[in-house]
């Protein structure tokens, strides 16, 4: 049996490709941590340009069963680490730069999406890993943003590369997170601090304490590296016509289209058809692929070419996830620069 300490460097990785799975890698069978380490170290710069040509790489056969080994894993991998910024779903932090993928409902199907893709800078990579496979479902969900960007209908794409795309929270106790939670503080100065310094219009509201940011960016970047155009955005992540219908009902009843906890629009402020963002999600349908979690399954994802998303699920789950190798938004060519206004022609 090979081993990953009997593995030269040289031999490379043997990436597996099948239609509708992400690119498979597997990894030299049966070694402990320490040599699972050694062979990530060595073979980094394999795995790196293959994760530049297919955006996502399943690394299969890895000793990962806890934060402590897949924190080990992640060092191998990525050099620098990321932050979690304007915090949107809720997380288990469990230290040193790990946490759980996500803890909304196992019930609830995650759309694709670029992760903090609202920010000014963010992950360029992202690193999930298996400790505990569901009995049915959960993947953790990719697809290709170049190949988006491709079949998306082109005058939408020269609508949103004109005028980028437009994101309004409503922060509450209720419904999302409060304003606190997003910015870490308490402090309502130190959450309009962080508001002004990285392009983030905002306002209170007195009545209850709560607050409403607004934030247009650029819907298409260019990859600092590889040099290539991709979709990147939550636009339809988090537009209202993407929530399931029966949610919908109950979260416009109850707050009204303008009090969404999120919404999103074209970056003028017009409201897209509700064919066009259908038009979107189907594009989404299209380049989603998806391979069925086996414990100690690491998958490392690029940032910008690659969205990511989770099905649901039965039975338990817990996939961690790692950020790193922060890009800044300004080293993206953004089709357009970052405003808290609306975007009103030139």
């Amino acid at each position: 049996m090979t081993t990953f300490a009997d593995a030269p460097a040289e031999t490379g990785i043997s990436p597996v490709r099948e239609p509708g799975k992400p690119v498979v890698v597997h990894t030299p069978a049966g070694a402990d941590l320490t040599a699972a380490v050694a062979w990530l170290t060595a073979h980094r710069a394999d795995i790196q340009a293959e994760l530049h040509r297919s955006g996502a790489v399943l690394l299969r056969g890895l000793p990962v069963e806890d934060a402590a080994s897949f924190a080990a894993a992640r060092d191998a991998l990525i050099q620098q680490r990321a932050g979690y910024k304007e915090k949107a779903t809720p997380r288990t932090d469990f230290g040193e730069g790990v946490f759980s993928s996500t803890d909304l409902p196992a019930v609830q199907p995650i759309r694709l999406h670029n992760e903090n893709s609202y920010t000014l800078d963010f992950p360029g990579v992202l690193l999930f890993g298996c400790v505990t496979a569901p009995a049915e479902g959960g993947a953790t969900t990719v697809g290709d943003m170049r190949e988006a960007l491709r079949l998306l209908p082109p005058e939408l794409v020269e609508r949103f590369a004109r005028a980028g795309w437009l994101l309004v929270r409503n922060y509450s106790e209720l419904a999302g997170l409060p304003w606190y939670k997003t910015f870490a503080t308490e402090d309502k100065a130190v959450a309009e601090a962080y508001c002004e310094e990285n392009t983030v219009g905002y306002e209170w509201v007195e009545e209850d304490d709560s607050m409403i940011t607004r934030q247009r960016r650029s819907a298409i970047v260019t990859h600092p590296v590889t040099g290539e155009q991709s979709w990147f955005n939550h636009f339809a992540f988090w537009n209202s016509r993407t929530l399931d219908p029966d949610i919908r009902e109950v979260l416009v009843d109850t707050y009204g289209e303008d009090g969404l906890p999120f919404n999103t629009y074209l970056g003028d402020g017009t409201r897209l058809t509700d064919d066009e963002v259908d038009a979107i999600n189907a594009v989404y349908d299209r380049v989603t692929v998806r391979e069925t979690w086996q414990q100690g399954d690491l998958m490392i994802v690029d940032n910008i070419l690659c969205a990511h998303g989770r099905e649901a699920y039965k039975g338990d789950r817990k996939i961690l996830v790692a950020m790193g190798e922060p890009v800044a938004l300004a080293d993206c060519a953004p089709a357009t620069q970052p405003s808290t206004t609306v975007f009103a022609g030139e």
